[in-house]
């Protein structure tokens, strides 16, 4: 009865979708019609509004513990919400719309904390629902992944359900691998194995680092640059890969995890980099590490790091599929080939083919956004949106909480 009350007054036609991700470079931001049962979600249109340098300095500097977190915390969650409506107005203003079109805003807010197995599990979001719905007189449904955390669940990754509606195929196993900062995949087997007597579940999960220690590395060592990242990898393909770095890198117990299980630049940053390269220089009778491993080598075996980790998952769950590539990560070139080589089996064959989402008519950089305009629509209309087989959670609920203008 409640989501019938919150919907009473509700005209508009469109939902629109808002996500903010670790790499925090900006705001992708999706404008969505649900209105067509053949399709579930069909994207009309987008916008983004990348974030100041000194923006994107304030959301990094609240990944890890520091001095006065809850006052930088707080003021930061309310002064991203004025970033988001900004970005949500221009929207509006570009197509034409009035906030009276829009069903509601689906916020998935920028992380700023990922603490799912502390023995009080939390998840942090920012930028404020309540703010962001009076500043564009939108009703806004925030606060995705608390309930599944309530519910014992890792909170992550909650968009597979959305995956499996858009890339599920009969015969083929598919893998929606999204490199962010954070790299995550949905594993979305075919729907003929029941069939053939395999019965196996959609599982999604976090790999490790996508973007978020290939950007940084290249920052640190570019800060002139105008660029905030290794465009296609260019900068990576002058390096050569150190096989005992990268297996430094790959000895992280996070990668003996098993699912269901989630991370973020809350663990992978610099500062994890730096530990395992002084370890590593160490390790390798003090050389200096300009001699041992330069700069741009270090940026290759990030890569194949990147890679690796991606791979190593997918290989473990089937033999053979499709592998859509979305994020910022699928434009970088040298990455989707070391994705490719390293999908080649003992005999070289690849048994995997390497696709960009666009190929099911899908813009890879907005689906993710596309993905909380349709968790907000499943709030409204009182849809299951986790997936326990995923995140661990002990129930299938409906995620979500809705703010008013």
């Amino acid at each position: 009865m409640k989501i019938l009350r919150l919907m009473t007054n509700v005209i508009g036609k469109y939902y629109i979708g808002l996500m903010s991700g670790t790499s925090a470079d900006g705001i992708d931001i999706a404008l969505v019609d649900m209105s067509d049962p053949e399709r579930n979600s069909k994207l009309v249109a987008s916008y983004y509004q990348g974030y100041s340098a000194a923006t994107a300095k304030k959301i990094t500097s609240l990944y890890n513990p520091s001095e006065n977190e809850i006052d930088r915390a707080f003021s930061l969650d309310v002064e991203l919400a004025h970033h988001f409506s900004q970005a949500i107005k221009a929207l509006l203003l570009q197509e034409n719309l009035t906030a009276k079109d829009i069903v509601a805003i689906g916020s998935h807010g920028q992380t700023i904390r990922h603490r799912p197995c502390n023995d009080h599990a939390f998840t942090l979001q920012i930028g404020c629902s309540q703010t962001l719905a009076c500043l564009t007189g939108i009703r806004v449904i925030g606060q995705f992944r608390v309930k599944d955390i309530a519910l014992g669940g890792q909170g992550a990754p909650l968009v597979p359900v959305f995956h499996q509606q858009i890339f599920s195929q009969k015969n083929d196993d598919v893998f929606v691998v999204n490199i962010g900062g954070i790299a995550n995949i949905s594993f979305l087997p075919a729907q003929n194995n029941a069939s053939q007597g395999r019965t196996q579940q959609v599982i999604g999960f976090d790999t490790g680092p996508g973007n978020a220690l290939l950007d940084d590395w290249f920052k640190m060592h570019h800060q002139d640059s105008s660029l905030n990242f290794d465009k296609d990898g260019a900068w990576a393909k002058q390096g050569k890969i150190n096989q005992s770095l990268l297996a430094a890198l790959l000895s992280d117990d996070y990668f003996n995890l098993a699912p269901p299980k989630s991370t973020g630049r809350e663990v992978f940053h610099l500062a994890w980099l730096t530990k395992k390269l002084e370890r590593f220089t160490k390790e390798n009778a003090g050389q200096i590490l300009q001699n041992l491993c330069a700069p741009h080598d270090v940026q290759a075996t990030l890569v194949a790091f990147t890679a690796i980790t991606i791979s190593n998952d997918i290989k473990a769950l089937a033999n053979s599929g499709k592998v859509y590539l979305c994020g910022g990560g699928a434009h970088n070139q040298q990455l989707v080939k070391a994705l490719e080589h390293s999908l080649l089996n003992d005999n070289t064959e690849q048994v995997f083919t390497v696709l960009p989402t666009e190929n099911c008519g899908i813009d890879g950089d907005l689906l993710e956004a596309m993905a909380f305009a349709w968790l907000a629509f499943a709030y409204d209309h009182n849809l299951p949106s986790n997936m326990p087989e995923v995140t661990g959670a002990s129930r299938v609920c409906t995620l979500g909480t809705a703010f008013l203008p």
